[in-house]
């Protein structure tokens, strides 16, 4: 009897049983057979827990240069966020192989600081194989935080003994697209500007001294022959 064509084509995209799961290479970007990156944005509350599962692909290749982008970085570089002129920023992370090979996903937490306090406005769960992330809709003049922390085999961590790693946390301010430009245009126009107020000033001193009035001499004596 043979086999209906779908059948074959489902056991010829299968993984083998006993193949083992590609580790991670070291660097910025998921290994070669991750295509996707998992990840659900998550309800604002403590009650929320589902949040619709969605995917998307990695940004490989993708390079922060001047004056498009702003690049930051955590404290141990090991976070960057790259902040794109189209008000959105590209977080990126990356972890050794081994430390890879123990998670099991990621917790993204966004916020941004006010006057008094700082205000949620994001949380995101991302699968294992998500090096990347994209936060849309970054408000000017805001400064945010964003705050990855890797989370455990679930069997390590009811076994380990020392508290979960709590992640690292990158800052920034994301500014105007052409604030920057902005800034030194007007500077340049008001230094103009003073230089020729400088020189009309010492123009209408120049005039007041030698023109407006005539100098004075001492009197010709005639002499009367």
């Amino acid at each position: 009897m043979r086999a209906p064509p779908l059948l074959l084509l489902l056991a010829a995209c299968a993984p083998p049983p006993c193949a083992a799961a590609a580790p991670t290479p070291p660097g910025w970007e998921p290994a070669l057979d991750a295509p996707w990156c998992p990840y659900k944005v998550l309800p604002e509350g403590p009650e929320a827990g589902g949040g619709r599962l969605c995917f998307r692909s990695p940004a490989r290749g993708f390079r922060c240069q001047a004056p498009g982008c702003i690049p930051h970085a955590s404290a141990r570089d090991s976070l960057r966020a790259s902040v794109l002129r189209n008000h959105s920023v590209l977080l990126q992370w990356r972890l050794a192989p081994a430390e890879a090979r123990r998670v099991r996903a990621f917790a993204l937490n966004c916020s941004w600081r006010g006057t008094y306090t700082r205000f949620p406005c994001e949380r995101v769960l991302l699968g294992a194989s998500c090096r990347d992330y994209l936060v849309p809709d970054v408000h000017d003049g805001v400064r945010y935080r964003l705050c990855l922390q890797p989370l455990p085999l679930r069997a390590e961590a009811a076994a380990a003994s020392e508290p979960a790693d709590p992640g690292e946390c990158v800052e920034f301010l994301a500014e105007p697209p052409r604030m920057r430009e902005i800034v030194v245009a007007m500077t340049a126009v008001g230094g103009s500007i003073c230089v020729m107020l400088v020189v009309i000033c010492l123009l209408v001193a120049y005039i007041t001294e030698n023109l407006m009035h005539p100098v004075i001499g001492r009197p010709v004596l005639r002499r009367h022959r």
